[in-house]
Formats: C-alpha cells, sequence, structure tokens
C-alpha cells in the first residue's frame, strides 16, 4: 500500500486579510481557511476569547460544538496504489469522496502480484491465496489473449477476462475530499471494528491529513484507532 498527498487547498492569507482586515496566524493553509470561514459568520476578528485565540484552540472549538461546515472549504487528494478491490468497494461508500479509479478494461491487469489480507500476512494460508490469485490472473491471461487471438477488441477482451480475478487483485486511484469528508472517513475506517486493511489506509490518510491540518484533525489519536477505548484511558 502506497498513499502519497498530490495536492491540498492553498489559502491566500493576504487576499482575507485585505478584505476583512484579519491576519491568519495559522501554519496550515487548510486550518486557516477553516478558521477564517468560522469567525466570518460572526465577524469574530478581535480573539477576545483566549481559548479560541490560536487557531488550533478555536478549531478545537469548532470540532467540540460539531460546526463541520468550515471544514469543507479546504481538500486534499491523495494517490493510493496496490489497494485491494475489496478495499475500494467499502471506500467508494463515501459519497463525498471524488475517485478516479484505474480501469480494468483498458489496463492490462496480468502481472500483479496479489494485495494479502492483514490477517493472514505470515500465515500459511497467504500461500493459498497467492496460488489462488496466480490461478486467476492465468485465467484472465488466458481468456483474454483467447478472445484477442478470434478478432475481439483488446478493450473487449479484458472487460470479459476481469471476471476472472479476485478481489486481492490491487488497484490504484486518485481521490479527493474535502476535511468534513476525510473526517467521515476516519471516524468509521480508523475504528477497531473497521475492515483490516481500510483501518491501515486510514491511518496512513491521518498521517498526511495531521501534517496537512493539524488543527481539523486534533482530536484523532494515531496510535489508537478509535473504538480501543482501554489503550486511550490508559494513556490519558
Amino acid at each position: 500500500m502506497q498513499v502519497n498527498l498530490i495536492a491540498y487547498t492553498k489559502f491566500n492569507k493576504d487576499a482575507f486579510e485585505y478584505a476583512t482586515g484579519f491576519r491568519s496566524e495559522a501554519f496550515s493553509d487548510a486550518d486557516g481557511l477553516a478558521e477564517a470561514a468560522g469567525r466570518a459568520c460572526y465577524q469574530a476578528w478581535e480573539r477576545k476569547n483566549p481559548a479560541t485565540a490560536d487557531t488550533m484552540g478555536y478549531l478545537a472549538n469548532i470540532i467540540d460544538h460539531q460546526h463541520f461546515s468550515v471544514l469543507e472549504h479546504s481538500s486534499a487528494t491523495f494517490y493510493i496504489t496496490d489497494v485491494s478491490r475489496s478495499l475500494l468497494a467499502e471506500l467508494t461508500r463515501h459519497r463525498h469522496l471524488s475517485f478516479s479509479v484505474e480501469s480494468q478494461r483498458y489496463v492490462d491487469q496480468a502481472d500483479r502480484e496479489a494485495v494479502i489480507p492483514p490477517a493472514l500476512r505470515g500465515l500459511a494460508a497467504t500461500s493459498l491465496l497467492v496460488f489462488a490469485h496466480q490461478e486467476a490472473v492465468h485465467n484472465y491471461r488466458m481468456v483474454r489473449d483467447s478472445l484477442e487471438e478470434s478478432g475481439v477488441p483488446r478493450k473487449q477482451a479484458r472487460e470479459a477476462a476481469r471476471a476472472f480475478l479476485l478481489n486481492s487483485q490491487p488497484v490504484s486511484m486518485v481521490v479527493t475530499g474535502n476535511m468534513r469528508a476525510w473526517r467521515e472517513v476516519l471516524t468509521k475506517r480508523y475504528h477497531m471494528a473497521a475492515d483490516a486493511e481500510i483501518r491501515e489506509l486510514a491511518r496512513e490518510l491521518l498521517i498526511w491529513l495531521r501534517a496537512t491540518a493539524p488543527g481539523s484533525f486534533q482530536d484523532f489519536d494515531l496510535d489508537n484507532p478509535i473504538g480501543n477505548e482501554e489503550v486511550r484511558r490508559a494513556a490519558a
């Protein structure tokens, strides 16, 4: 699994200061924009409340009151590779994300290694999955080649042959979401009850999101997924 942040929103502090007289002190563009949007709702430019005077404190209050609409102004885009088709099926349930997914009709699927579920890693069953995956790819290749030799166009041959592939087939995608949407993903997927592979993805996403918008994700614990309450209490 590879997760790379490839785009994110930039906040023009000079333009906002020119329009409002308020100068953002936020290190993060995403956090600064969220704070600016929130302060614009109430014209709260003077930072009178010490608890919300800085960006982290202001966004902590936003999160505490669940006023997540101000987080929708900033977005983050990731290029995600070498995850399973099973993971893709789960991630696309998050309706507010935007996807551009590798096409199995256009991209040849031979010579791809299986994505091993975390629970199987290091077990004898891993070899069974690898064998089943190789057999599936072999069948894919045979059907693809047979169809192409009979005159079926390459795209149509691949779209038919892909029916033989397993959920372990790797896939790549570009995924964009605003910060509110990514919080919703993390709430459900960085959770002890979530599928193990997508929980690994959620942790990788959180690493990037905490670096890009630390104030907007300050309530997520990188080392303790949601639902791991015993560990959370021990760390408190």
